[in-house]
């Protein structure tokens, strides 16, 4: 025999009936975490294939960045061994404000954010050219051999770098003033002349990183439909064109997504990269003292483990609130471009 009471719950009301019914807080939320949970549910059994792929690296992800997050309580902790992490005494903000108030808080701030700045967009020019260069050639047999070249640097170790420039640069010996001294100048001393770091620093990032990004971008190339520049060419558009106007709007999705990350890291110095290279020159200083190596050197002096939590902890939070800057500003102009 059929059922035809009105349903007596408000919530059970409110999913059976069209209308508009008046629910409390607690109710709307069950609903809201009720649909979240079919919508999860449906999306894990579509992308099942994906997510099993996709699996190993999230393992890794969990284990190296989220289970050692409770040790950010260091920056809001005086650190002493003996009372270990949880029973030493809590300080509150005075690790960041010793942090924000050295001398140094704003050049290092400054230097960390200009360098990350210059890397992101030497890093996307370059590559995105090379990659378009790549694109036309990618079917001839020396293709192979230039992608090879490019990508090789990748894999060099930032030590190994850092000895190769200082063979380059080296006041006494190096290559660079061999060749001012054939051609009549006076030697530079290039590690005690922090003017010339910015442009040393970048185009080094750019070496190392090229092969990289333009493999990234010109697999994203590569994936255009030809159809799309066979209609263009049909239309008599040249080369330049087809550049214009097919492959880099078609492309822009990986562009956004790579600018994105890398603003997401832009208070992050590359320490390898910045100590290495530097030699840790303590006159080149003014130029490439960053937020990452300042901690390192208090590390050393003093073994200040909150001084170094409380760094880190200021550089993620910067470094969300800016890709959260940077992904609004993207739905502002076109939403289906945002990263979320």
């Amino acid at each position: 025999m059929l059922n035809n009471s009105e349903p007596t719950s408000p919530l059970t009301k409110a999913m059976a009936s069209p209308m508009p019914v008046k629910l409390t807080l607690p109710e709307r939320f069950m609903i809201a975490l009720r649909n979240f949970i079919i919508a999860l549910l449906h999306d894990l059994r579509k992308n099942r294939a994906l997510l099993l792929m996709a699996l190993p690296g999230i393992v890794v992800v969990f284990i190296v960045s989220y289970m050692p997050m409770p040790g950010i309580i260091l920056a809001f902790k005086n650190y002493k061994v003996a009372q270990g992490i949880w029973g030493s005494n809590w300080v509150g903000l005075n690790n960041f404000q010793f942090l924000l108030s050295s001398g140094v808080a704003w050049q290092i701030i400054r230097n960390t954010v200009v360098l990350n700045a210059l890397f992101i967009v030497a890093a996307q020019v370059c590559s995105i050219t090379m990659s378009v260069m790549m694109n036309e050639i990618y079917h001839t047999y020396f293709a192979k051999i230039y992608q090879s070249i490019l990508f090789f640097p990748h894999f060099v170790s930032w030590v190994l770098v850092g000895f190769f420039t200082f063979a380059f640069l080296n006041s006494d010996t190096g290559y660079v003033n061999s060749i001012l001294k054939a051609l009549g100048h006076d030697p530079v001393n290039w590690y005690g002349a922090p003017q010339y770091w910015y442009l040393i620093l970048v185009f080094l990032s750019v070496w190392k990183g090229l092969g990289y990004f333009t493999i990234i971008y010109l697999a994203g190339m590569l994936n255009i439909s030809p159809e799309y520049y066979e209609a263009a060419r049909i239309d008599g558009a040249s080369r330049l064109q087809e550049i214009r106007y097919i492959t880099l709007p078609l492309i822009r999705p990986l562009i956004i997504i790579n600018v994105l990350l890398a603003i997401g890291r832009i208070f992050f110095a590359n320490f390898d990269f910045i100590y290495n290279v530097t030699r840790d020159s303590s006159l080149l200083l003014p130029a490439v003292n960053v937020i990452d190596t300042f901690v390192y050197r208090s590390l050393a002096a003093s073994g200040n483990y909150n001084l170094a939590s409380a760094a880190g902890f200021f550089q993620a939070v910067m470094g969300l609130i800016l890709i959260l800057f940077a992904n609004g500003l993207v739905r502002r102009v076109d939403r289906e471009q945002a990263l979320f």
